[in-house]
């Protein structure tokens, strides 16, 4: 019997990014953001993730971001 366990990697971080500052994006300054994640670890994944999360005030709040089994961007959802 074959069994495939397949899980998902997720990186947990809170974000405070102005309307301002995430315009950057928009203009081709900005390609990726670095940010803490809530186990320590420093993380890099690209700013166009954000983009169904920035609101008027820009993106406030913490983030589940997941990735599948071979490392590649799978989703973001916001928990807080």
């Amino acid at each position: 019997m074959l069994v495939i366990i397949a899980f998902m990697k997720e990186i947990i971080v809170s974000l405070y990014i102005t309307r301002e500052d995430y315009l950057t994006v928009y203009q081709g300054q900005v390609k990726d953001v670095v940010a803490t994640a809530s186990d320590g670890r420093v993380v890099r994944f690209p700013a166009a993730i954000l983009k169904g999360m920035v609101g008027h005030e820009g993106i406030q709040g913490t983030f589940k971001i997941q990735f599948d089994a071979a490392n590649k961007f799978d989703g973001i959802t916001r928990i807080k």
